[in-house]
């Protein structure tokens, strides 16, 4: 096996493990974790499980093109790689048997992927900056929102984030990539950077992080299924839980316990937040190679 190889199984890898980790984390409020499917009635754990390992292949294939990619305009790569997305969105769907498990990811981590093999064909190494990887990911997405978003007047068939953009001009998934994930960056990743330097465990961390990111997150899935007022709900939640301790102190845990309850009745999921802590996750192994 040569370099290349080894170097995009080592990406999958790292992709697959941030998938797997972030719905093990429990408990997460209205999401799916180890405890239950939060506010979801067409998937659960062992759906996600099923969704994260039928990618190995996709993002396999988006570093591999990161690797060989020998344009002057980082932009075309993502021409390369979007039948790659697609593909992988279909294998998606057929494990998990039609419903949209890992969309905003594969997009996401696909986008990272070709990152990390453009900036490993200029470095040789395995240990990332995530800053660059990110101004990568800022050169492969350039304009995406202008050609994917602003457009939609005459569009009557829009998609979920389409849709979202043309009522409260969110730009979701797209614009974060587009601006290289600058809530990861300048947010989240520094949060769980230091909570990991700690004694406490992978687990407890990520929820904790998760909570942080639903202050700030504007939410595509809790837009999508309820309006403006359920997001600051939620945003104001979260900062009541961090404010009593979050993970790390018994008035915290539980209410967080409280809270999942209550948003799985009220049909809250802030699966925006999640895909974030997951895309945290990710550029986090990409710097701190095992």
């Amino acid at each position: 096996m040569n370099i290349n190889c080894s170097f995009c199984e080592y990406i999958s890898q790292i992709a697959i493990k941030s998938m797997l980790l972030e719905v093990s984390a429990t408990p997460k409020p209205g999401l799916v974790d180890r405890n239950n499917p939060g506010a979801h009635k067409d998937m659960d754990f062992n759906t996600f499980i099923e969704s994260s390992v039928s990618q190995v292949y996709t993002f396999y294939n988006c570093a591999s093109e990161g690797l060989k990619f020998e344009g002057k305009d980082n932009k075309e790569l993502l021409k390369v790689i979007r039948p790659i997305g697609i593909q992988g969105e279909n294998k998606m769907f057929n494990a998990t048997k039609g419903v949209n498990t890992h969309k905003g990811l594969i997009f996401s981590f696909g986008i990272i992927a070709a990152a990390a093999g453009l900036q490993y064909k200029k470095t040789n190494k395995l240990k990332m900056d995530t800053d660059g990887i990110c101004n990568f990911v800022k050169e492969i997405a350039e304009g995406i929102v202008s050609r994917e978003l602003e457009h939609l007047n005459n569009q009557e068939a829009l998609t979920y984030g389409e849709g979202l953009f043309k009522k409260y001009g969110i730009k979701g998934i797209r614009g974060e990539v587009e601006l290289g994930f600058p809530t990861v960056r300048c947010y989240s990743l520094p949060i769980f950077r230091e909570l990991m330097k700690g004694a406490g465990n992978i687990n407890d961390n990520l929820v904790h992080v998760l909570l942080h990111l639903m202050t700030i997150t504007e939410d595509v899935n809790i837009l999508g299924r309820h309006g403006i007022d359920e997001l600051e709900y939620v945003k104001s939640t979260a900062k009541e839980i961090l404010s009593l301790g979050g993970m790390f102190t018994e008035k915290g845990r539980q209410k967080i316990h409280e809270i999942d309850i209550e948003f799985i009745h009220r049909n809250i999921s802030p699966g925006g937040s999640a895909d974030l802590l997951a895309v945290t996750l990710m550029l986090y192994f990409l710097e701190n190679p095992s």
